[in-house]
């Protein structure tokens, strides 16, 4: 039933992705969609506002025009729906070569000794598996058992030159861009993979640009429903590789 009422009204133009206001909508009814953030629909919104001091871009406003009436059943159904929703089941073996499970042992003294020196590169590569992107990684991988987990936004190991000695050595790492990732598959899928694979800490790299603020939302929303307690830290990287800050992660 339509009625006249407040809701919000999102200006692409000015939204830039970051998520923040997701994170700040307790009733679920936004969305990053293609990079903006979407009304899934308007009996989700109550019209609060609770979303519009955190949208750094001043995209998101408080308009008083005819809309579906806010259903507060809908959401408590929707909210539902989410907290039950499965992970995406692993690829079936001898599906795409890239989803192919890989541990790899690490290079004995010998090997290492004798590795053919790479220009420019300081060391070796610290990668332990394969594959590394969060959508392909099944949350049974047996590498996931027990580690210590990096979550990474994929531009960070571009930008930051010590990634693979400084945050990657010793780690299991999961990819992903926190902007045009799906976000509602990715948190189910960490959360599974928190809840059952006994993580020891988990390092979350993200880049200082606001959309990778996404990854945070990703990340701590996974934490909240896994409910377990994982030592967690934040490392933030500049665009022009310099390591910002390293933090602890707020519960």
């Amino acid at each position: 039933m339509k009625i006249m009422r407040k809701i919000i009204e999102i200006d692409e133009n000015l939204c830039n992705g970051c998520g923040e206001c997701i994170i700040n909508c307790a009733e679920g009814a936004l969305q990053i969609v293609d990079g903006k953030a979407k009304m899934l629909a308007e009996k989700y919104c109550d019209g609060l506002g609770a979303c519009l001091g955190h949208c750094p871009t001043g995209a998101l406003r408080i308009i008083e025009r005819e809309a579906d009436d806010f259903d507060e059943e809908a959401v408590e159904e929707l909210l539902s729906k989410r907290d039950e929703a499965k992970p995406h089941p692993a690829p079936p073996v001898g599906g795409c070569p890239s989803a192919k499970l890989q541990t790899f042992a690490p290079a004995t003294p010998c090997q290492a000794a004798n590795a053919p020196v790479q220009l420019g590169a300081a060391t070796g590569s610290a990668l332990s598996h394969w594959p590394v992107q969060i959508r392909l990684v099944p949350p049974s991988a047996p590498f996931l058992k027990g580690a210590d987990l990096l979550i990474a936004a994929d531009c960070v190991p571009v930008a930051y030159a010590g990634f693979h000695s400084d945050l990657l050595s010793g780690k299991v790492v999961m990819l992903g861009c926190p902007k045009f990732d799906e976000v509602d598959s990715a948190i189910q899928k960490l959360t599974e993979i928190f809840a059952s694979s006994g993580i020891k800490s988990i390092t979350m790299a993200i880049m200082e640009v606001p959309c990778c603020g996404n990854m945070r939302h990703i990340v701590s929303q996974a934490l909240s429903r896994s409910g377990k307690a994982i030592p967690a830290q934040e490392v933030v990287i500049s665009a022009r590789g310099e390591l910002l800050r390293r933090e602890a992660m707020s519960s």
